[in-house]
Formats: C-alpha cells, sequence, structure tokens
C-alpha cells in the first residue's frame, strides 16, 4: 500500500488544485453587459463569412496543410529514436556505433525537414496572410466610404479607425496563425497519442490520466481569459475613439484651458486599459504554472513507475518499462502538454479574433442609406437647372427641418439663401448632393429627379465649398487635384490664378510642390479657402455650392476671395449661404428661409423694398459688418509701444 502513496499524493494536490479553480468558475458571474460582450453572430456565421477572404487562397492553404503535416514528424517521431538511441548506448552487448550513427543521422533528417517545413509555413502563412489583411482592410475601408452622412455622424471616427486597424490586423492572425496552429496542435496531440500507446500502454494511459484535469482547467481558463480580451478590447476601442476626438479638439482644450480636465479624463481610459491587461495577464499568470504542475506531476509519475521497473502486479499485454521507454515518454509528455496549453490560449485568441470579426462584419451589414437606381443615369454634362418641389425633410421623425419648400434655379443662375440659424439652408445644399434623402416631394435636376443619377455623377458635376475647409497632409498639388493625374501643372495654375490663389502660392519656396501638414495647418484660413475655390474650379463643375465659405476670412484676404466669387459666379450655377453683403448683394435672386419655409424671395432691391424679414436681417448685417470695420485695426498705423490694456480691449 506504502508504495502508491507517491502517487496518491501527487492525486491529491491536483484533485485540491481543481475543486479551487471549480469553485472560483462557479462563483465568477459572466456579466456580458458589464465587459461590453456584445456577440450576436454564430461562429458558425462568423466563419462562413470569413472564408470568403480564404476562398481565393484555398490551394495555398491545402499545401501548407501537407507542409504541416510533415513539420510534426519532428514532435511524434523524435521521443522514438530517442528512446531507441538510449536502449544502444545501455545495451550491455551488442553496441555499435554504425547502429548509433543511423539513428542520429534519423534524427537530423527528420529534424532538417521539420526546420525547412517549419520555414515554408512561415513564409506562406505570412503571405498569404498579409494579402487577407490587404483586402479586408480595402473592403472595409470602401464601405466606409460608402455610408451616408447620417450613418458616419452615428459612428464615433475612434471606433471606424478601430476597426480598419486593430481588428483586422486581429483576423489577419486568425489565418496566419491561430487556426493554422489550432489544427497543427491537434495532429501534434493526435500523433503522440498514437505513438505512446504504441511505446507502451501502461504509461499512455498514465498520461492520458492527467488530460480530464487539463480540460477542466483549459474550460475555466476559457471564462477568464474571455472576460480579460473583452475588456482589453473594448478599453483600446475607448482610448482610439478618445484621442481622435480630443487630437482633433487639441487647440479648443487649450483656448478653454481644459488641460488638466482631459488629462484626467484620458488617465481614467488609460487606467482602465491597464487594468484590463493586467487582468489579462493575471489569467495567463495562473493557467501556465497550472498546467505546468500537471506536467511535473505526470513526469515525477513517469519516474516513479520507471524507477520501480514495473507496475506491480500488471502484466498488461507484457509490456515493461526501459530506459529508452522513459526517455521516449519524458519527451512525449512535454511534446503532449504543450500542445494542449497552445490549445487553450488559441482557443481564446480565437473568440477574441470572432470578436473582432463580429465588429467589422457588423460595420458590412450597415447598409448604404443612399444607393443608385439599378437603372441610374450618367450623363456626361448637365446643364444646373434645379427645382425642388414640396420638399419635406427631418434628420430625426417627426421633426421637419424642411416643411413644403420649393424654388426652380434657372441654369447659370446665382441665388443666396438666407436666414437664421436652423432654419434649414444648409441642408438644402445637402439634399441636392443628395447627402440626405428626402422624406417626401421631389428635387429636379434637369428636369430629371436626382434619383435617377448615379451618385459618383451628381457630386461630379457639383462643387462645395465649405465654410470648415478641408486640406489633406501632403502638397498644394495633390490637394488640388486629389491624386487625379490627368490634369497638368499649367492647368493647375491657371485654376489658382483664376481664384487669386496664385497670390500668395508664387511666394512659397516649392510652390505647387510646398508641403502641406495635416489640415493644412501651416496656412491662413484665407489661403486654405482659395485652395478650396481653386481646387473646385480645376474639376470644373457645373453647379457650384458655397456654404459659409467667407465667414472666417480675415480682411487682407477678403477682396481677393470676393473678386475669386465674381468670377466663379459666370462659371455655371451658384448656390450661396453667406453673411457677407457684398456675397449677398452679388446673387440674381435671395431666398428667405424661415424654420423651415421660404418666407419671401426676389432680388436685393425687390426683398428691401418689401421691408420684410430680409430687410430685417439685411439690417442686423449691416450693423454687424459696420462694427466689424471699426474693431479692425490697421497694425501699420499703431503705436509700437502700444499695449492691450491702452485700448480697453
Amino acid at each position: 500500500m506504502f508504495e502508491w502513496y507517491p502517487l496518491l499524493i501527487v492525486g491529491a494536490i491536483v484533485g485540491l488544485f481543481s475543486a479551487i479553480i471549480f469553485v472560483a468558475y462557479l462563483t465568477i458571474k459572466d456579466d456580458q453587459a458589464g465587459i461590453g460582450f456584445d456577440r450576436h453572430m454564430s461562429d458558425r456565421e462568423i466563419i462562413r463569412r470569413l472564408l470568403g477572404y480564404a476562398k481565393p487562397h484555398w490551394k495555398t492553404f491545402l499545401v501548407l496543410l501537407l507542409i504541416m503535416i510533415l513539420s510534426i514528424a519532428y514532435d511524434v517521431l523524435s521521443p522514438i529514436i530517442v528512446g531507441d538511441i538510449e536502449e544502444i548506448l545501455s545495451a550491455e552487448a551488442g553496441f555499435t556505433m554504425t547502429a548509433l550513427y543511423s539513428r542520429v543521422a534519423v534524427f537530423g533528417g527528420i529534424l532538417a525537414v521539420s526546420v525547412a517545413c517549419l520555414y515554408l509555413e512561415m513564409v506562406i502563412l505570412q503571405r498569404v496572410g498579409q494579402k487577407i489583411l490587404s483586402k479586408l482592410r480595402e473592403d472595409t475601408f470602401v464601405h466606409i466610404e460608402s455610408l451616408s452622412h447620417a450613418q458616419l455622424n452615428s459612428i464615433p471616427v475612434g471606433k471606424l479607425v478601430t476597426r480598419v486597424t486593430n481588428d483586422t490586423d486581429a483576423i489577419s492572425r486568425l489565418f496566419t496563425n491561430i487556426l493554422v496552429n489550432l489544427i497543427k496542435n491537434f495532429f501534434v496531440i493526435i500523433g503522440v497519442t498514437v505513438a505512446m500507446f504504441v511505446v507502451n500502454v501502461q504509461l499512455a494511459l498514465m498520461v492520458l490520466g492527467f488530460s480530464p484535469f487539463i480540460v477542466l482547467f483549459s474550460f475555466v481558463f476559457r471564462k477568464f481569459s474571455r472576460r480579460a480580451y473583452r475588456r482589453v478590447k473594448d478599453g483600446t476601442t475607448d482610448i482610439n475613439t478618445f484621442l481622435s476626438e480630443h487630437l482633433s479638439g487639441m487647440k479648443i482644450i487649450q483656448i478653454f484651458n481644459r488641460e488638466e480636465r482631459k488629462r484626467e479624463e484620458f488617465n481614467e481610459k488609460n487606467r482602465r486599459l491597464w487594468r484590463a491587461r493586467r487582468d489579462e495577464i493575471r489569467v495567463f499568470a495562473v493557467f501556465r504554472p497550472l498546467v505546468y504542475m500537471l506536467y511535473i506531476a505526470s513526469v515525477l509519475c513517469l519516474l516513479y513507475l520507471g524507477a520501480r521497473g514495473y507496475i506491480k502486479e500488471t502484466t498488461f499485454l507484457g509490456q515493461t518499462i526501459t530506459g529508452g521507454t522513459i526517455a521516449s515518454f519524458y519527451l512525449f509528455i512535454g511534446t503532449f502538454f504543450n500542445p494542449i496549453q497552445s490549445l487553450a490560449e488559441q482557443f481564446n485568441r480565437l473568440q477574441s479574433a470572432f470578436a473582432s470579426a463580429e465588429k467589422i462584419l457588423t460595420i458590412f451589414s450597415m447598409e448604404p442609406e443612399i444607393v443608385d437606381e439599378p437603372d441610374a443615369i450618367e450623363p456626361e454634362h448637365i446643364r444646373g437647372e434645379i427645382e425642388f418641389r414640396d420638399v419635406w425633410f427631418s434628420y430625426v421623425p417627426d421633426e421637419w427641418v424642411l416643411q413644403g419648400v420649393s424654388f426652380h434655379i434657372n441654369a447659370g443662375e446665382t441665388v443666396a439663401f438666407v436666414g437664421a440659424t436652423g432654419s434649414g439652408k444648409t441642408t438644402i445644399l445637402s439634399l441636392l448632393c443628395r447627402n440626405y434623402d428626402i422624406q417626401k416631394g421631389e428635387i429636379l435636376l434637369d428636369g430629371v429627379n436626382i434619383r435617377r443619377y448615379r451618385i459618383s455623377c451628381l457630386r461630379r458635376h457639383m462643387g462645395q465649398m465649405l465654410q470648415d475647409v478641408f486640406i489633406f497632409s501632403g502638397t498644394i498639388r495633390s490637394n488640388l487635384v486629389l491624386r487625379e493625374e490627368s490634369f497638368t501643372d499649367e492647368q493647375v495654375m491657371e485654376a489658382c490664378r483664376y481664384v487669386n490663389a496664385d497670390s500668395f502660392i508664387g511666394k512659397l519656396k516649392h510652390g505647387l510642390d510646398e508641403e502641406v501638414r495635416e489640415r493644412g495647418n501651416n496656412f491662413s484660413a484665407g489661403q486654405r479657402q482659395l485652395l478650396s475655390f481653386a481646387r473646385t474650379v480645376l474639376h470644373r463643375p457645373e453647379i457650384m455650392i458655397l456654404d459659409e465659405a467667407t465667414a472666417n476670412i480675415d480682411t487682407e484676404t477678403e477682396q481677393l476671395i470676393q473678386n475669386s466669387l465674381e468670377k466663379m459666379m459666370t462659371i455655371g450655377t451658384m448656390l450661396v449661404v453667406a453673411h457677407r453683403l457684398s456675397t449677398i448683394r452679388g446673387a440674381d435672386r435671395i431666398i428667405v428661409l424661415s424654420k423651415g419655409k421660404i418666407e419671401e424671395q426676389g432680388t436685393h432691391e425687390e426683398l428691401l423694398a418689401q421691408k420684410g424679414r430680409y430687410y430685417v436681417l439685411y439690417q442686423q448685417t449691416l450693423k454687424r459688418e459696420e462694427n466689424r470695420k471699426k474693431l479692425s485695426f490697421d497694425q501699420a498705423d499703431l503705436p509700437e509701444k502700444q499695449t492691450e490694456g491702452e485700448f480697453g480691449i
């Protein structure tokens, strides 16, 4: 009886840890809402949709499977060869160097084949993985491009960035690492199990006796690691969203002296992510030693049984334990436990990759709200005649921004929209470009409903100049041509001269090749607006939309821009929303909006004569511009030592 005590002690220790782990599993609740668990797709559905990206590379994956089977030959056969070498070395008679050399040569050959296969496996996997990653990122970005303004406004930019970067990386690892290693480890476990039974049935059963505990530990580990993975992913997305928004608005933070407050908010999010990663590390810090404990326990049992030389009163198949058997099983145990430990970890990485895949597939499942009709037309040219017929529109159901708006604009006419904030001026311009679709009524372009035009065609014939000019990082030329190579330098400069942008471009050291930093922050607001005008003129639109484009222009640039506007009014139809009197007065017709309805329309003189709402708005605007001019000081006339305090500002 005493001879079984060592085995009983090992079993008791393993059983105690198993009981503790099982109790911990039962006491921890999987609070899905609390950890941001938003899985709604089944694993089968996710795999089916992801296989669409792997399908074009099925031949490559078939070759990889064959290489993988060859690469695991070392894991399965090397312990048997080492045990055979041990038997040769320990043999009292019959030892020959030829026999030893032959075993070593076989061992070296198997090792060389395995190393070569591993190298090919990694190279091929990385190549195909990068192709899948590139295709997935491209499809994600293209789909985001197809979403409407309303859909894009509903998703934080940081989340979209995370989807295109972090989540696609996770899916790439799914193809290049996780799935391949899962399959490989499965084959290794099967191969090693068969080999152990071939060498010695009793010891094979002893090793497999630890399998239920491995399954238990792995099952519990899945739950804890899944929680940790989700918290890390949610924390990463949260920080990306915060950074995307606040780095873009850093100037506002500095202006209002909110650095300390925002630092505290960021630190809180950063600490939350740190705690999530800490918990993730703790999970692995517990699981790995537990599996290692099982490995050591199995080795101790092996050595104990080996030292005895036999299993007492057991003559199962007449097999005995020799030195070679112990050497083989010592290697078998290591090879057996490593894949099992990896299987548990990779299964959780698989779930993590599935979570990332579902987030991306959720983006794909968002059907674009603004789409082309099946028989949409794409005319080469348009005249620019615009008509709104009883148009009703709301961003939020039953909260109408436009109510029965109707007007007609002739081709080549310049029309200005005026009204209080929220009256629907900008909305009219957005609807014409089909950034949104109306709920009632009809919008016609050259007598054809704009829904009949292809969206790309519709927007190609329209040039939009907005108050908040967006300039991309690159060069002046790349911002004007927008990567379209069909424009020559002469055409680009001609557009710049047309809108007076050459007045500052000619002074730059590199001209059109001058570097433009992010958002064009190395240029003034007026210079950015002139670049916006040049970009619009260069692409020759038949309809130009000017939405508060002159609102934030400095006095020095105002005359240049006003001259540019007068020129552009002769190009085609122009729709203008502006507060500057000089811009409004130059319009052929003015439409006055109030609470989503047209209150007045006519020429500048006609509306002033009516002394209605436009007259009131005009007087208010006139006073604002007079006050602005009074506050505009010529810096050259100021005394050199004059201070702001002396003016009482």
